[in-house]
């Protein structure tokens, strides 16, 4: 095995037979059926589907917040056990710590980790500019926008530096100008560092323009019932937003992934 394999195999998130279930008054409700699914070092999946079919379902057992019923959630050959540094999570709220400063935010994750300050906040200053809030590090979460507020939270992520990014419909809230500037802004980033990337969102236009792949989830149970690459950016080189959906098979795509989602829906 060749060292690019090699690191490509222990960093590979797999999940093998992996299934949810809650119990209820009425006996146990299978929320996720049984699921096969691997996702490769810096691919950028993109999850979408009816609601209640299982996607935060998904992203939380690959963030270590829920157990499988059954099954194994791996990364490389290292069953998930918990929530653990080599996760980030970006929610749809920002869920930043009012009383702290928006620097103070990013530095928590060093902070505890026992990184030294001066390390640490320098550290956090460079992660602030990259997201475009080096000018903004000393005020109060509540003093941003929310598309501000959105960037603090994926620079407190990126800080940690996670091998695998989970985006819970991190845009969903945001009106529409803000929310296309920050998935311009997420894929700038994602290009230069090439994490790996499930992101969850109900927009089939945002799954297309920024996945490399596409899932579409279908309910009762959840279950995968599409997964295809973008085949339609083939070729393109850091394309526009514009020329992405100007391509034949940015249509093709979306009319194949709304089909599914409508039959999920039946």
């Amino acid at each position: 095995m060749t060292v690019r394999a090699d690191t490509a195999a222990r960093h590979r998130v797999t999940l093998a037979g992996v299934s949810k279930s809650y119990r209820g008054d009425d006996g146990p409700t299978q929320v996720l059926a049984p699921t096969d699914l691997t996702l490769d070092p810096g691919e950028f999946v993109c999850v979408v589907g009816p609601s209640g079919c299982g996607k935060s379902t998904l992203l939380n057992l690959l963030a270590g917040f829920l157990e499988p019923t059954e099954g194994r959630v791996l990364i490389g050959d290292r069953p998930v056990t918990g929530p653990a540094p080599d996760r980030g999570v970006v929610f749809q709220q920002p869920n930043l710590y009012p009383w702290l400063s928006v620097r103070q935010n990013v530095e928590f994750g060093p902070k505890v980790r026992g990184v030294p300050r001066a390390a640490r906040g320098a550290e956090a200053q460079r992660m602030l500019t990259l997201v475009g809030l080096d000018h903004l590090g000393g005020r109060r979460p509540y003093e941003l926008s929310g598309g501000q507020q959105q960037r603090a939270q994926i620079a407190r992520v990126l800080i940690n530096d996670p091998r695998i990014i989970l985006m819970d419909e991190p845009f969903g809230a945001l009106d529409a100008l803000t929310r296309e500037k920050l998935q311009g802004e997420l894929l700038t980033l994602w290009r230069e560092r090439r994490k790996t990337v499930l992101f969850v969102t109900h927009s089939i236009d945002e799954a297309l323009l920024l996945g490399t792949r596409v899932l579409v989830m279908g309910t009762r149970p959840g279950r995968v019932i599409y997964d295809e690459p973008t085949s339609f950016k083939a070729g393109l080189v850091e394309p526009s937003f514009a020329e992405l959906r100007e391509r034949p098979g940015f249509t093709t795509m979306r009319d194949e992934v709304s089909a599914h989602i409508y039959a999920a829906h039946e």
